[in-house]
């Protein structure tokens, strides 16, 4: 669904003429599942672009209040919902807006600590009382599912398999897939569901004065396996910091296993990254880590 500035403003001025005449700007990374605009100093607006992340507004509206309270870092909060209107034909929120910038660990002051603090929120997320949680459903791309789920995840075999094999003759892909088949033959996770984020990506995470600040983005919010919420241990931390985030949430080799076949599809370049001479790099040696931490911890 085609959204821009014009349109938010349309929205806001019909549906909440309050806000009528604050300033409506595009945030400099919109997002994928969702557009995000700022709405004045104080406040964002997000709204799905297709049919399948319409489930996410009702998840983010009804759960971000419960689970904040229980949280060690600011997440988003929502200040009203908006619906349809204007041409756009999707429910769609308002938000506080949060300040910060984008985590990027070469510019996080201390990522030991920071790979602490971020532990400390995801066992903070999976202690809070799951009782009547969202499951993995399509609007939240089934994060969270047992590996075994055949539905449609990033996880779900016949998407990772070929992935891989889509670098073919460009990576050591019989490694990769060691990986992942370890991975799935990994015991499943033996408790409840529990409160998972989802997607805790960089993307995902805002830092401010060279620390993490924030969490943002619960579209994926569910409660299911925790190992899902590992794919920031590959898409965010280095080595040595990754050592640092795993013992700091005590996970068990069955659970880590499983977060790899997250992390993995996390990182797992297309053919077309893996052939530039920059982008290639930092790929390739992402992807070199995961393998050799797979065989230092089979």
């Amino acid at each position: 669904m085609p959204v821009d500035a014009p349109l938010v403003r349309r929205l806001v001025a019909t549906q909440f003429p309050h806000w009528a005449d604050l300033p409506v700007e595009p945030v400099a990374k919109s997002g994928v599942d969702n557009a995000t605009y700022r709405l004045g100093d104080t406040l964002s607006v997000r709204l799905p672009r297709l049919p399948r992340w319409v489930g996410q507004v009702e998840r983010e509206q009804r759960w971000l209040p419960y689970l904040a309270p229980h949280l060690p870092l600011p997440i988003p909060a929502p200040v009203a919902r908006g619906g349809p209107g204007e041409g756009y034909p999707f429910p769609w929120s308002v938000y506080r807006w949060l300040e910060g910038e984008d985590a990027d660990l070469d510019r996080i002051a201390d990522p030991h600590r920071t790979a602490v603090e971020l532990a400390g929120f995801l066992t903070a997320l999976q202690s809070v009382p799951a009782t009547g949680g969202p499951p993995p459903e399509a609007s939240n791309g089934f994060r969270g599912v047992p590996l075994a789920d055949r539905r449609d995840s990033p996880v779900v075999e016949s998407r990772v398999r070929e992935r891989i094999a889509a670098l073919s003759g460009l990576v050591d892909t019989a490694a990769l897939t060691e990986v992942y088949e370890t991975a799935v033959a990994a015991p499943a996770w033996p408790g409840p569901p529990v409160w998972i984020h989802g997607d805790p990506d960089p993307a995902n995470m805002l830092m401010r004065d060279g620390r993490l600040g924030a969490v943002i983005d619960f579209g994926t919010v569910a409660v299911g396996d925790p190992a899902c919420d590992l794919i920031a241990a590959w898409t965010f931390f280095d080595a040595p910091s990754r050592q640092v985030f795993r013992a700091a949430l005590g996970v068990d080799d069955a659970t880590w296993a499983r977060g790899r076949a997250w992390g993995l599809t996390g990182i797992l370049p297309g053919p077309e990254e893996l052939t530039d001479p920059v982008r290639g790099v930092a790929a390739r040696r992402r992807l070199d880590e995961i393998v050799a931490d797979h065989q230092q911890h089979p």
